[in-house]
């Protein structure tokens, strides 16, 4: 049995970027058991998945002899065991103002733009469904960048944080969905900020073993 932490993951789920991201930063090797979320109605849809992650979502993380699901959650439980480098802030005020950006992704964004979510629309609206909330999400993702108490080179300050693990990957979304990014400069210069930095090149999704042509 691999002594290694396993991720469930998708290549191309945001949620999961933001754990192997996570996972990269902290240098913690980890091993990747695919959910193919498209392959015979979703893998994530079977017995023995939801025997793992009972909400039957990407990804879940097999670690320290527990089993734990919800990205946000994961992230957390990794800085809390193993704090090098700190993805929050010590100080509760600045660690607050970490976390809300990332609510404003993690349940402001991602799921409404959630690939189960707009296969509930009409084909002819999913594209707009998709470019209004992740346009909404981003213009109060903008103001809070705005009301930082720093104008560093990521989302709070000069060290990458819980929140950059969250936006990089909303913004390869974006993308996808055609999102004019244009009324979003401070989204825009943290993602080039980080799109060299090697934990987060080597957790694209064109770089997972999964990864899929459109």
């Amino acid at each position: 049995m691999s002594l290694k932490p396993i991720l469930y993951s998708y290549w191309r789920s945001s949620c999961s970027w933001r754990v192997r991201i996570a996972l990269n930063l902290k240098g913690i090797a980890y091993e990747t058991r695919t959910i193919d979320l498209l392959k015979n109605g979703g893998e994530n849809n079977s017995e023995d998945y939801r025997k793992i992650n009972p909400m039957q979502q990407v990804p879940a993380l097999h670690i320290d002899n527990h089993t734990l699901i919800d990205s946000l959650n994961i992230i957390e439980y990794l800085d809390e065991t193993r704090r090098d480098p700190p993805l929050l802030p010590a100080d509760p005020a600045e660690k607050a103002r970490v976390r809300e950006m990332c609510q404003v992704i993690v349940a402001g964004i991602q799921p409404v733009q959630n690939v189960t979510v707009l296969n509930r629309l009409d084909k002819e609206r999913r594209l707009e469904w998709a470019q209004h909330f992740i346009s909404r999400g981003f213009t109060a993702f903008e103001k809070l960048l705005a009301m930082s108490n720093s104008n560093g080179n990521f989302c709070y300050g000069d060290d990458i944080t819980l929140a950059d693990c969250c936006l990089v990957p909303q913004v390869y979304n974006a993308r996808r969905y055609k999102v004019d990014l244009t009324p979003f400069p401070k989204i825009v210069q943290i993602d080039r900020n980080l799109s060299n930095h090697p934990a987060f090149l080597a957790t694209h999704p064109d770089k997972q073993p999964d990864c899929q042509p459109d």
